[in-house]
């Protein structure tokens, strides 16, 4: 079946010596993966290497037979160009370890238009904005509203955040947590919003601590996932 459909690439894999397999969360069909044969060699065919960097917004013209093989592209155009995302250090190091999240963490083939549409405009704000150290936390809390694993919030005032079972708790068990400093911190990512996200004062080691949380957050509940070898290069751009 051919489809048009909006789209952003996670991850772009060279296979054999012209060809790429590209990973993309689509609109239409939630994760896909694709076969481009031969677009590492061809001067004048429609798809050029440069779409398919990650986490690039594109338009494309594809075939999904939905038989659970690779699927191909006919044609592409880039649906919004970054300005920044790709060519500022700290921006470019988000990014990278954003796609591997995204990539170990959305398993499903099946439409998720809230998750796609979340992922589009908090990409092009942070295309746009300066003030982004805090970014990537806010953006893996709030990315577990669409995978399913959002933190309870019936119990906030709890002094543990226990990571296994994803609630507040007053009682401290043997299952990993977020407490003291940390907690407070993580409670006020909780209900606020990008333009907001600056009103979040931390030190660099309380950031590194959280994410380090909120990974193993994402490993304990994803069956499968595997952490992100980009998260030390992004712990080392932002110390």
């Amino acid at each position: 079946m051919q489809l048009t459909t909006k789209a952003i690439v996670l991850s772009s894999l060279k296979y054999g010596d012209t060809s790429l397999i590209v990973k993309a969360f689509t609109l239409s069909d939630g994760l896909k993966s694709y076969l481009l044969k031969g677009v590492l060699t061809s001067k004048k065919g429609k798809l050029k290497t440069a779409y398919f960097q990650p986490l690039t917004q594109i338009e494309m013209v594809a075939n999904h037979k939905n038989k659970g093989t690779l699927e191909s592209i006919r044609e592409v155009r880039v649906t919004y160009h970054y300005q920044s995302l790709h060519s500022e250090i700290p921006k470019n190091a988000i990014t990278l370890f954003l796609a591997e999240m995204l990539c170990n963490s959305i398993q499903e083939e099946e439409r998720n238009e809230g998750l796609f549409y979340f992922m589009e405009s908090a990409l092009q704000w942070l295309d746009t904005h300066t003030e982004i150290t805090n970014f990537h936390i806010y953006f893996l809390i709030d990315l577990t509203k669409y995978l399913g694993f959002y933190p309870e919030t019936t119990n906030t005032s709890g002094t543990y955040f226990d990571l296994l079972e994803g609630e507040f708790t007053d009682t401290r068990s043997l299952n990993p947590n977020i407490s003291g400093e940390n907690l407070n911190l993580f409670k006020r990512f909780l209900g606020i919003n990008f333009d907001t996200l600056q009103s979040v004062k931390m030190k660099k080691a309380n950031r590194n601590q959280l994410l380090q949380s909120l990974v193993l957050y994402f490993e304990l509940h994803l069956q499968g996932f595997r952490k992100p070898k980009s998260l030390a290069i992004l712990n080392e751009v932002f110390s």
